[in-house]
């Protein structure tokens, strides 16, 4: 199995794995195809894809913020059953997020993923691919080290219409396990400075933000 970059929506991987993404995916997750492009040029993120006898069976996108010191795991998709995908991407992420993070003169604090919660939401059938069932994936991320931040999530559709998103919780791995809080400003600008690129921002979000400026810490429970 190959883990390759993609840094171009000319790359005829892209397309396999922009179509493997809308085959799991609900369409407010999936950014449009032709708006890819400059996200991809992106030095602060990073799109991989495992390739097995030519064919794309999952993809990781992630990025690491230097000023903030923290990554982000942007999705993590499982095409195949029975040739460890989830530990190969694993695996190779963390090798080069630690090789980003000792570029950058630093040792990354955690990373944020937003986790679906099942127990709440439970239609998300994810193109019926097992291995990316919610209830699955959230077991699998409490084995990599995540924990849910403490308060209500929502986040803005990725259709970029202004509703909010509603079923997940934002998770965080510190990298210190005994961590058991992180700095609600750290949350506010991490959130702020990743949807930047959406402009249509949804009332709830916006609301969720203010009520975070108003705390000190936010907590990491258990999921």
């Amino acid at each position: 199995m190959e883990y390759i970059r993609i840094t171009s929506i000319e790359d005829p991987l892209f397309a396999k794995m922009h179509q493997f993404m809308q085959s799991v995916f609900p369409a407010e997750e999936v950014l449009e195809f032709s708006l890819w492009q400059e996200p991809l040029q992106d030095q602060g993120l990073r799109v991989y894809v495992a390739v097995h006898e030519g064919e794309v069976v999952g993809a990781t996108e992630y990025r690491y913020y230097p000023t903030m010191n923290v990554a982000m795991t942007d999705f993590t998709i499982i095409g195949k059953p029975g040739l460890s995908i989830g530990r190969f991407l694993a695996k190779n992420r963390e090798a080069d997020l630690l090789e980003w993070a000792k570029a950058s003169g630093q040792t990354s604090l955690g990373m944020f993923a937003e986790i679906y919660d099942p127990y709440r939401v439970e239609e998300h059938s994810f193109g019926k691919v097992k291995a990316m069932d919610p209830f699955v994936r959230r077991e699998v991320l409490s084995h990599l080290g995540y924990k849910r931040l403490d308060f209500p999530y929502v986040h803005p559709s990725w259709e970029n219409d202004g509703t909010a998103v509603e079923g997940l919780d934002l998770g965080f791995m510190p990298t210190d396990d005994s961590m058991t809080e992180l700095p609600a400003s750290l949350i506010v600008t991490f959130l702020t400075t990743y949807y930047t690129v959406l402009s249509n921002k949804p009332q709830a979000w916006l609301d969720m933000i203010e009520s975070l400026k108003q705390k000190e810490t936010v907590a990491l429970k258990g999921l």
